[in-house]
């Protein structure tokens, strides 16, 4: 496996200029950063839809995406993730006013005042990735049973995952090309798989509506992406900095071994 001549075009990091490897490396760093906080984020938006604030679930998937089938948007998200953003007193509140149909008549009294004190910060509209909480129309549209991210909302964050993820593992893949690593077929499936794992991700955010069990796929996709990115930035910050260059790559380096094609 070891044997497999260099490729002519192939340049190890111990062979790149020091400006291109810092670059690469402060690259990696910002990328490394970026991953963190969107995980961060994830966890924070999709975590407690089933209850339990603690874990993010297979449930949290299927209700993210499909709905809880039961309660409102809203009730969902009092029950859930937003459950620690307002005290327990407030919260039964308006989960008495959502299941008691949303009336016009409490609303001005006891309902506007807790949603301009607690939610009006992040939910007054201005947002086009959050619900708009900020007046009793656009209240009630969450207020609706439950059905799970509306499908444009769903092609709307598609087509910017796909933007995204693309040139995020592009700028990875192509940092990570420099890395010496056998079995060559090895390196090259590390370097095609997120992208085989964004499609898996998003392409099953649809099917999770229709089907339940896809939540599965959408959960593996996001670990085999995260798996895949981490194997990439610690390979390549490795060899990069604290690794010696490989013998072949040395002997290339002394003229003693020819580039093959």
């Amino acid at each position: 496996m070891s044997d497999v001549p260099l490729h002519r075009l192939y340049r190890h990091y111990s062979e790149l200029p020091y400006s291109i490897r810092v670059l690469y490396t402060a690259a990696l760093i910002m990328l490394g950063i970026a991953y963190l906080f969107a995980g961060i984020y994830l966890f924070h938006s999709y975590s407690g839809k089933d209850g339990n604030p603690r874990t993010l679930s297979y449930e949290d998937v299927v209700i993210a995406y499909s709905g809880s089938g039961k309660g409102s948007r809203l009730e969902a998200a009092l029950r859930g993730s937003m459950s620690a953003m307002l005290p327990r007193e407030e919260l039964n509140v308006l989960v008495s006013w959502v299941q008691g149909g949303s009336e016009r008549a409490r609303y001005e009294g006891e309902i506007k005042p807790v949603l301009d004190r607690r939610c009006m910060t992040c939910h007054d509209g201005s947002n086009p990735h959050l619900p708009n909480l900020n007046g009793l129309d656009n209240l009630q549209k969450v207020t609706e049973r439950d059905t799970g991210t509306a499908l444009f909302t769903l092609v709307r964050v598609s087509h910017i995952h796909f933007f995204g993820l693309t040139f995020v593992f592009f700028i990875l893949g192509t940092i990570f090309s420099h890395a010496y690593l056998r079995p060559v077929w090895f390196k090259c499936a590390v370097v095609g798989l997120p992208f085989v794992a964004v499609m898996m991700d998003i392409l099953s955010w649809y099917f999770t509506k229709l089907y339940h069990p896809f939540a599965w796929v959408v959960i593996a996709g996001g670990a085999l992406m995260a798996l895949c990115f981490a194997f990439m930035w610690v390979v390549s910050m490795y060899q990069m900095w604290f690794s010696r260059p490989p013998s072949v790559v040395v002997a290339r380096q002394e003229g003693e071994v020819t580039d093959v094609g």
